[in-house]
């Protein structure tokens, strides 16, 4: 009998120390992404979600909140809202983030990477090399846990108006652009017109006119159906927009240490595959034989093809087209490497240089 009691309260107390632990898990944690759940930024969150719950055995449900649901149409407050704990994980654009973080506008200086031998051999090197853990470190002191990479795309240029091969055919022309003071500098530089504008409200402009023309990667502009409104699209891959998995740092605590691995796993898997979702058909076919090799090859996987299908005009700049554009704007570049931070855009500079000598 002695034994038995004794086994009785040595069991109450373990109890007493697993389910206050338990309990911290909530039902539901909220995830933040601007899109559908149709483009390859829903696709990465959703897949990442699904990596959790299925590795938790259902422990850790997080949900996916897309149209900008969480912040209520508001994007470029969506880092605000993480770090205050309203909003626990987010998978958001580095350009939603940057009015807080300025480093961050690094991936939105125009022509930087795109002017690479290889933009996305630098866009990498970028990330593995010194300037990614500048950005990351600049992330985290702001009061967020990184996670992990993922990739929305480069941004191209799409209009109801002509063809666009030239600074001159932008001239005055109305161009939607998201929050950002870089973005109203280089559209002002190049002659255009911007427009800052929330994502959820951006198609209903276009359908009124009362904006000429986006700029957005293929893979979020398409779902939405913007061949039906705007005919041309120029392919000039100006800025880049990086994703970011994060998470609100008192969450994270929240996690066993197991737990924490689990996610951070599941985020750099979903990452990954959001990258290739964003390249697939416009870098040199390795997203394309990444996404078979996990067999989740989607739909379209010939961009070009297919936005000609629907009726688009697609116009890829020459390298001397590009370089028109990138000289308009590199009045910008100079003005914004000191308000970014002269080591991270330097640190930058160096980690394509190398990345382009080894390859």
């Amino acid at each position: 009998m002695k034994k038995l009691v004794a086994a009785m309260l040595l069991a109450a107390a373990l109890c007493a120390f697993t389910v206050p632990a338990l309990a911290e898990y909530k039902a539901e944690y909220k995830l933040d992404i601007v899109p559908s759940l149709t483009t390859a930024w829903g696709m990465g969150a959703t897949y990442f979600t699904d990596l959790v719950r299925e590795r938790s055995d259902g422990r850790i449900n997080i949900k996916v909140y897309p149209n900008s649901q969480l912040t209520t149409g508001a994007q470029t407050n969506a880092f605000m809202l993480v770090r205050n704990g309203t909003i626990d994980f987010a998978v958001q654009s580095s350009i939603n983030y940057s009015p807080q973080i300025v480093e961050l506008n690094l991936f939105a200086l125009p022509f930087f990477i795109a002017n690479q031998p290889d933009k996305y051999v630098a866009m990498d090197a970028i990330k593995a090399g010194e300037s990614g853990k500048l950005v990351v470190k600049a992330v985290e002191d702001k009061g967020v846990k990184f996670l992990a990479w993922g990739e929305n795309g480069f941004r191209e240029l799409t209009n109801s108006k002509r063809e666009i091969r030239s600074p001159k055919d932008m001239e005055g022309m109305k161009i939607r652009v998201v929050g950002s003071p870089i973005f109203l500098d280089a559209f002002r530089a190049i002659g255009a017109n911007p427009l800052t504008m929330n994502w959820s409200d951006t198609m209903a402009a276009i359908q009124q006119g009362v904006v000429d023309g986006q700029e957005n990667p293929i893979s979020t502009f398409y779902p939405v159906k913007i061949h039906e409104y705007h005919k041309y699209v120029t392919d000039w891959h100006y800025v880049i927009d990086p994703t970011m998995y994060v998470v609100n740092p008192a969450v994270w605590k929240t996690f066993s240490e197991d737990d924490q691995k689990l996610i951070q796993e599941a985020a750099e898997e979903a990452g990954k595959y959001m990258v290739a979702l964003a390249r697939i058909s416009l870098d040199d076919g390795t997203a394309y034989k990444y996404l078979e090799s996990i067999g989740k090859l989607p739909e379209i996987t010939d961009w070009y093809k297919e936005l000609a299908n629907v009726g688009m005009t697609v116009s890829i700049l020459t390298p001397e087209e590009t370089r028109a554009f990138a000289e308009k704007t590199a009045p910008v570049v100079d003005e914004w490497r000191s308000k970014i931070g002269e080591e991270i855009v330097a640190a930058a500079e160096a980690d394509m240089a190398a990345a382009a000598a080894s390859k």
